[in-house]
């Protein structure tokens, strides 16, 4: 009870203080402040004097008092024995306004006084009631936004220069919609929030002039977003081919050349009904779209793929048939063909897509007569599903550029500790060699982002010896390693070392098993994958092997020889950032050694 009289006491002072202020009764303020009185800039009590009498002298109190208005209805007391905080007192004037924190003390006559004023915040325009509540919605979201940001620069399993989700849930975060359209690269990706109420999918949307450096464009391509492509129509507009949920596969009008603004259209799923050749044989799924000679077609994904076509967008949209016109050996017709994607690579097509078993795989073969002929087929990812939904596009110098979705379950289980989940891939630029076999490189765009470069050339690895790279440490670069064995049965590089060399995510040539492998499971005390991801490549005699090694936080991407790429997911200690050179069966000859250290080119 004692408290709240006190509270009673403080808030008449406060009342006081703000009907002299408005009356001008500048002793009657005055008396309010104690002797003791100081600011958060240091005034005393004699200056505040002199400045409200030189005010009053020029005419300027006056006109100013008139103008103010001190808002103190939200104001809280906190008091602690003689002490109290009363906040906020805000005032407002056509100048701007300003919010204080009055500290009172209860003297020794029993008389709360005004002790110190600090400014809390201010505005250089005037506020009214509804801007006040505007500006402090606006700080609190803003402050969320900076807590986040240090929250994720902080991680340090979080990528610097591959794509990543820029906040929140992204599983699936499939690449979608990639185009090179008046100068930049687009991409669009999946993403998942709650902003209609229940969680629903969309596409995000970034560009970029270098692969490398990407702007977020604003969200519009919202509710039921899934995946699809983007090519130019008959009447040179950017189009989506996707899957629009609940509704099935389907078509969007770029509006604008920023491709912010778009026209969904109507479903293009053919009707078809009982009896009918290919009633019930297809699934509106995972669509490809592209136009040829006039004519619309859409791969219409899932199970049993089939195509359809149509003269115009909104047209008469008909199966035609099946996909492939037969199987390629060891490759069941059952295998699903999701986020498909067709494109010519010298005199061959090539069928990118996943399954959803096996990942990320490809055809190589011919599309004619309104189906494709399949002659090979290969994997981007083996002992899992883990490099997915692939995307690609078509560049002003003739580049073939793909991206993947990097899918970790371990992730999804920590996302939201983590604040955010969704990865891509390193664009990968696609060609064929001279047999008609797939090369893979990373874009030049790359060595933008290089900096502190080592090299080392001419030296020898004894089997069963590490030779420590002191020159490289970190977690965030690139390797090129051109090294040769006659009769080593493993040797590579191993990478995020511990200084204890416990923890280890090691690359290898194994030459007896004819594979290119990431081992991982021992990368750190997080949780790792304990798997050995190995993509068949073999050396031909005589041919030294020439390792890209990029390491970026938790990715592990490596190149060899052009011919083959794989990635690993990997959670190192912070500590672990050593490189070593190794070699098992016999003696490697290291030919050069280079490194770079990779900027981060994320924003955050």
């Amino acid at each position: 009870m004692g408290n709240e009289n006190e509270k009673a006491k403080i808030l008449a002072v406060m009342r006081e203080y703000c009907d002299a202020m408005k009356k001008e009764d500048l002793e009657a303020l005055l008396d309010l402040y104690s002797e003791d009185w100081q600011d958060y800039h240091g005034a005393r009590k004699d200056s505040l004097k002199n400045r409200f009498e030189q005010a009053k002298d020029k005419g300027d109190y006056k006109t100013n008092a008139r103008d103010l208005d001190i808002d103190i209805s939200a104001a809280i007391t906190a008091l602690n024995g003689d002490k109290a905080i009363f906040t906020p007192v805000i005032h407002s004037s056509p100048g701007g306004s300003i919010t204080y924190a009055h500290t009172l003390k209860k003297e020794a006559d029993g008389v709360w006084r005004l002790v110190y004023t600090k400014g809390i915040d201010w505005e250089t325009f005037p506020l009214d009631t509804g801007g006040r509540m505007d500006k402090a919605a606006i700080a609190q979201s803003a402050l969320a936004t900076r807590r986040f940001r240090e929250q994720v620069l902080s991680d340090p399993h979080r990528p610097g220069y591959h794509i990543v989700s820029p906040e929140g849930y992204g599983a699936p975060f499939d690449p979608n919609g990639a185009i090179y359209w008046e100068g930049r690269y687009h991409l669009f990706y999946i993403f998942q929030d709650h902003r209609f109420g229940r969680k629903l999918d969309h596409w995000g949307h970034l560009s970029s002039t270098d692969l490398f450096h990407w702007r977020h464009h604003p969200t519009k391509l919202l509710v039921g977003m899934y995946s699809g492509n983007c090519f130019i129509n008959k009447d040179g507009v950017p189009t989506l081919c996707y899957h629009q949920v609940d509704k099935g596969n389907a078509m969007a009008l770029a509006l604008d050349d920023d491709l912010n603004e778009w026209q969904k259209l109507d479903a293009i799923t053919p009707e078809t009904k009982e009896g009918d050749e290919h009633h019930a044989k297809y699934r509106s799924w995972d669509p490809y779209g592209w136009v040829e000679n006039d004519t619309y077609y859409a791969i219409f994904g899932g199970r049993n793929p089939g195509v359809a076509k149509s003269p115009t967008l909104e047209g008469n949209w008909q199966y035609t048939g099946d996909l492939f016109a037969h199987a390629v050996d060891g490759v069941s017709l059952e295998e699903d063909v999701s986020c498909a994607d067709l494109f010519k690579l010298g005199n061959k097509d090539i069928l990118l897509c996943i399954s959803h078993k096996i990942g990320c795989r490809y055809y190589i073969g011919e599309w004619k007569d309104e189906q494709f002929y399949p002659e090979s087929h290969g994997q981007m990812s083996w002992v899992d599903n883990s490099y997915f939904a692939p995307e690609s596009l078509v560049d002003n110098k003739g580049r073939r550029i793909m991206w993947a979705w990097i899918m970790d379950v371990v992730h999804w289980r920590k996302g939201w500790d983590r604040g955010w989940t969704g990865t891509m891939s390193l664009p990968r630029v696609l060609s064929l060699d001279d047999n008609d076999q797939l090369l893979i490189d990373v874009p030049e765009e790359i060595e933008a982002l290089r900096y502190r470069p080592f090299r080392k050339e001419n030296f020898e690895i004894l089997p069963g010896e590490d030779v420590q790279m002191d020159d490289m440490r970190g977690n965030s670069f690139e390797l090129a390693i051109d090294m040769e064995s006659e009769l080593a049965n493993d040797f590579g590089v191993k990478v995020c070392v511990s200084q204890d060399s416990e923890e280890a995510t090691v690359i290898s040539y194994d030459a007896s098993e004819k594979v290119l492998k990431i081992d991982g499971s021992a990368s750190g005390a997080e949780p790792t994958p304990n798997n050995v991801e190995a993509g068949p490549f073999e050396l031909p005699h005589g041919e030294p092997l020439k390792l890209r090694v990029f390491v970026d936080k938790s990715i592990v991407e490596v190149f060899a020889n052009g011919k083959q790429g794989v990635m690993r997911m990997v959670y190192p200690s912070n500590n672990s950032i050593g490189v070593s050179l190794f070699s098992k069966g016999d003696a490697t000859q290291v030919n050069v050694f280079e490194s770079w250290h990779i900027s981060p080119s994320n924003p955050f």
